[in-house]
């Protein structure tokens, strides 16, 4: 068998099924599936659901693929098997009412024995026990003694609990005895490495009813799914999936930067470099939810393991980078096309990480030390105070040999969530979602006319009222909400970042006001305002209507979305190619961006980006669209936004001209636009500010709303300076000036304070074993002005800690400091105020020497006794 690369087995099979066969060759879809309940592409067929479910129609009878794939349900296996991976290439080919079983089966033979080069003997297959069709196609290559029979655990495959299901096949390949259990019942099947299951062939025919009848499918379809990894390792001769020339770079690349070997860390190192690289290629940004979760989790487990190996004190992960592109960059040219971004995003992640994770261990390390069970509390403040994943403490526990309160963990989780939920307003609509699925299946697409139009003439197709479809309404009706649907309109409906337009439809010689378009499926509702009509005002599905938008509030929205290209492209050139858009919210009165990045921006980065812009619009600029392929939009260079998703066909918005090799910006946008930059006129960034890790936003005005802004701004620099009698160039000294003489009053103000409060209290001193307990109370005292007095307290005693108790109202602080003699022997500061503070009914903690906590002063009596108590047992 000849010896092939990953990349030259993934071409062979598209090659073969595409050209030779003549399936279509789709390039890999997102990792991040159209599929709401999954949260990643998990298989080669996830992408054709739709299909299988008989939602949509193939664009093409056949198709093939090699899909990119993330699974994280087996994650503490990787590295620990040879097998198991996070992410996955999973080479497929599909059919939909084309070839069925024969031809699949002849195909699969075809392609492992002659253009993989398999020996043929070394081939077995399974077939469901009643599929005697797919028995006697395989008996024309393959012999009944490598054949297997078994039942519908092992070879059948359903897609839920009723819908499109099937038989399947399964392809075996034996790896010889050396590879064997032993067992005198080793065969296909057996859990043993030597029989390796490498194809599986999966034959959709039927469709399960309720009570569990199968009813044949009107089309039979082919669903196939291999393991790139897994038939690479048997090609390449290599034991396991990471020896094999697709994770090997990488492992070689760990081990020349460990100070230790280890072959695990090394491992699993590599494949989360993989998955990493490719959520954050396909737009998944780290955060605390969602797809970021995971890929948060499984960047900082790569770090961990690094500082096992001695690495990762300052950042190692990114070096990993173009080792992967060299690997994988062709087919995957987003690693290309994102590599600055995926570089940025990984070295702040790794950054950020690196900053708590020794915290973080030092606060399990104390924990392990105490029992066999990392309690919920602490698994909770390790996620929630240092960033770790709940499953990393669980990797950390295990090698310890304990384990961690689960149940505590999701209970301080399921609190903090409460309390969130608490301080926010969630608004639910009140209009329901079941006659919008009816009317979408039964009434035409709504023909937008409005790139080019502001009113036309239309047709009322629908009338939705509270949660109801009608035939006619009549007005007003203040209480229900009224939806109308036209046959074809000039209103934009929101989408894309851009709100919908405003304005009437007219019927009659009635206007009906119309404040807010939306779209839902293929459907354009316009909804009206109805309250403050006559009340004769009536109408109905079949009226002929005049629509109409409100033009100028329509420019200024152009105005906007335009400036929004404008603004992306002079943040790609200001702050570096790894800038991509993460939202955006475009108005009449003002638009804003969302964009990757990990630090704030300086004024000068700031005037630099309202430069480029700015520059962008006096040279008045045409703004030109397209209808192009996606692959002519990528060849031109346009960005996509990687939340979207796009069809074969994509409009593109060129700022400069579509033709134009030196056009200023290029983007796939369905959105309206201005017809040259210089109607923007002008553009005026308000505020930049953080909206969460990596990620930042940008308020901005235009036109007449950016000269109003320009307008305050010098009103009130009038004002400032007239206020401290100086001129504007003199305005940052003088404010720095009086800013500092405040400081130094305030300064003066607490130390009095701090002075008074000292003076005005002594400590209570007990001893507790051969620690002084010094105990005293205050009344409104500030936290700051107690750590100064405890500090001069610890002076006066050694070994000592120090209690300090402040009412104000019916709220009480707790703060306790322990000296370096004291907590030598014992004394933890943290625990100490842990216990009080529950016994006053509120929550605290800290460090060995040093804590706060709070709470209600009904018990404050029993809980500083309670100190006294704990203290005793923690110095024995």
């Amino acid at each position: 068998m000849k010896f092939r690369t990953g990349k030259e087995i993934r071409r062979l099979f598209i090659d073969f099924w595409g050209k030779e066969k003549g399936s279509h060759h789709y390039p890999s879809f997102s990792l991040i599936p159209n599929d709401p309940t999954l949260m990643f592409t998990i298989a080669g067929m996830v992408p054709f659901k739709s299909y299988y479910l008989g939602i949509r129609q193939p664009e093409h009878p056949s198709a093939v693929t090699c899909q990119k794939c993330v699974r994280t349900n087996d994650i503490e296996n990787v590295g620990h098997t040879a097998r198991h991976h996070t992410f996955f290439e999973m080479l497929g080919n599909f059919s939909w009412g084309g070839y069925f079983k024969k031809e699949a089966i002849s195909g699969a033979w075809e392609f492992l024995t002659e253009r993989i080069g398999l020996d043929p003997d070394r081939l077995y297959a399974t077939v469901h026990e009643d599929d005697d069709e797919a028995a006697e196609a395989w008996r024309s290559v393959l012999p009944d003694a490598r054949l297997r029979r078994f039942g519908e655990s092992e070879n059948y495959w359903f897609m839920g609990e009723t819908g499109p299901c099937g038989p399947c096949s399964e392809i075996y390949y034996d790896r010889g005895e050396k590879y064997s259990c032993g067992s005198p019942t080793c065969g296909v099947g057996c859990s043993c490495d030597r029989y390796m299951e490498i194809w599986n062939l999966v034959f959709t025919q039927f469709d399960r009813q309720k009570d569990g009848s199968l009813t044949p499918l009107s089309r039979k379809n082919i669903d196939t799914g291999m393991g790139l990894e897994r038939l690479a390792s048997i090609v390449q001769g290599v034991d396991t999936d990471y020896e094999t020339d697709l994770f090997l770079p990488l492992i070689e690349h760990t081990n020349s930067l460990g100070r230790s070997a280890d072959p695990l860390a090394a491992r699993i190192i590599a494949d989360h470099v993989r998955s990493v690289a490719f959520m954050l290629a396909d737009g998944v940004l780290p955060s605390n939810d969602g797809p970021g979760y995971v890929l948060r989790r499984l960047l900082r487990r790569a770090v961990r393991y690094g500082r096992l190996l001695g690495i990762g004190e300052r950042g190692f992960l990114t070096s990993y980078i173009p080792i992967l592109i060299d690997i994988m960059g062709d087919p995957y040219r987003e690693l290309i096309d994102s590599r600055a971004s995926i570089e940025r995003i990984i070295e702040v992640e790794e950054e950020r990480f690196g900053r708590t994770l020794n915290s973080g261990m030092e606060m399990f390390a104390s924990a392990a030390k105490e029992g066999g069970v990392i309690s919920g509390d602490v698994a909770f403040a390790l996620y929630d105070t240092y960033g770790f994943p709940l499953e990393l403490t669980l990797d950390m526990a295990e090698e310890r040999g304990i384990s961690v309160d689960r149940a505590g963990f999701e209970a301080a989780m399921t609190e903090q969530r409460e309390r969130a939920r608490a301080g926010s307003k969630h608004k639910k609509s009140a209009l329901g979602g079941d006659v919008y699925t009816e009317l979408e299946s039964s009434i035409s697409p709504t023909a937008f006319t409005g790139y080019d139009k502001t009113d036309g003439e239309a047709r009322v197709v629908a009338i939705v009222r509270g949660r109801e479809s009608v035939d006619s309404t009549a007005f007003p009706l203040v209480s229900e909400g009224v939806e109308v649907v036209l046959d074809v309109t000039p209103f934009y409906a929101e989408r894309g970042g851009q709100v919908g337009d405003s304005g009437r439809i007219i019927c009659g010689g009635v206007p009906f006001p119309i404040t807010d378009v939306v779209p839902r499926g293929k459907l354009t509702f316009h909804r009206v305002r109805a309250g403050d009509m006559a009340p004769d005002c009536r109408l109905s599905v079949g009226d002929v209507v005049m629509a109409e938008v409100d033009a100028d509030r329509r420019l200024a929205i152009r105005r906007n979305h335009t400036a929004t290209h404008l603004l992306h492209e002079a943040l790609i050139r200001a702050l570096g190619s790894h800038v991509r858009q993460a939202g955006s919210l475009i108005t009449d009165d003002a638009l804003r961006f969302d964009y990757t990045h990990h630090e704030a921006m300086t004024p000068g980065q700031m005037r630099e980006v309202e430069d480029v812009v700015n520059r962008a619009i006096t040279d008045d600029l045409p703004v030109e669209t397209a209808e192009l392929s996606r692959d002519e939009a990528r060849e031109l260079g346009a960005k996509a936004l990687f939340d979207e998703k796009y069809g074969e066909r994509v409009r593109v918005v060129s700022v400069g001209g579509i033709s134009e090799t030196g056009a200023f910006s290029r983007e796939l946008c369905g959105g309206l636009h201005v017809a040259r930059t210089g109607e923007i006129g002008l553009f005026k960034i308000a505020r930049e500010e953080g909206v969460g890790s990596g990620t930042r936003r940008i308020l901005a005005h235009t036109g007449l709303s950016a000269v109003r802004r320009f307008q305050r701004l010098t009103e009130l620099v009038g004002r400032l300076g007239a206020l401290l009698s100086t001129d504007e160039a003199q305005l940052p000294e003088k404010t720095e000036a009086l800013l500092e003489e405040l400081k130094l009053a305030r300064r003066r103000v607490e130390e009095a304070e701090q002075r008074d409060l000292a003076h005005s209290v002594e400590f209570a001193l007990s001893n507790v074993g051969p620690v002084v307990l010094q105990t005293g109370r205050f009344a409104n005292a500030k936290p700051d002005a107690l750590r100064g007095i405890g500090d001069k307290a610890k002076g006066q005693h050694s070994p000592t800690v120090v209690v300090m108790a402040s009412v104000s109202g019916d709220s009480c602080s707790l703060t306790v400091m322990a000296d370096d003699a004291a907590v030598s022997i014992g004394a933890d500061a943290g625990r100490l105020v842990k216990a009080a503070a529950a016994v006053l009914g509120g929550r605290g903690g800290g460090r060995p020497n040093m804590a706060q906590g709070g709470g209600k002063p009904d018990r404050l009596d029993e809980a500083i006794a309670g100190i006294g108590a704990a203290l005793a047992e923690q110095i024995g």
